[in-house]
């Protein structure tokens, strides 16, 4: 049943780096943010759109691995039309999840579960956590520009 999980999670990664969802620039972003892991030579862009005090839009462009560039894919979509609380609650998830704490059960995470996989692999949560990271960074932009 594990292997199982492991193959489901393999999969719905391998489908967010050959087609990832919320893709592109947004030239009318309120706030646009970079990161890159140095070690490897992953770089990702996030660009955030606000409206009533939601992420509106949320877009990112990137290149890299296929687990750096399909966890900002599942982030960019588990994120958009959400609140900047709702939002840090997700991140939040998202990063005890890699370290290996459930989610809470109010907390739908959607594809982004499919990145506990990676916690087996310490080497490659540094990929994963590069999209969680630059959001969080521009998170903090965001409450700036409200």
């Amino acid at each position: 049943m594990l292997d199982q999980l492991d193959e489901l999670y393999r999969e719905v990664i391998l489908d967010h780096f050959k087609s990832p969802t919320h893709s592109g620039e947004l030239p009318e972003a309120q706030v646009k943010v970079d990161g890159a892991n140095p070690l490897c030579g992953d770089e990702l862009t996030f660009y955030l759109k606000t409206d009533g005090g939601r992420l509106a839009r949320v877009r990112f462009h990137g290149k890299g691995c296929a687990i750096s560039q399909a966890a900002a894919s599942m982030l960019a979509g588990q994120l958009e039309g959400q609140t900047v609380d709702e939002a840090r609650r997700v991140i939040e998830a998202m990063k005890g999840l890699m370290q290996g704490r459930e989610p809470p059960e109010s907390l739908d995470l959607g594809d982004l579960e499919a990145l506990a996989g990676v916690r087996k692999f310490p080497v490659r949560v540094k990929f994963a956590a590069l999209s969680r990271n630059v959001v969080e960074q521009g998170l903090q932009q965001v409450i700036g520009v409200r």
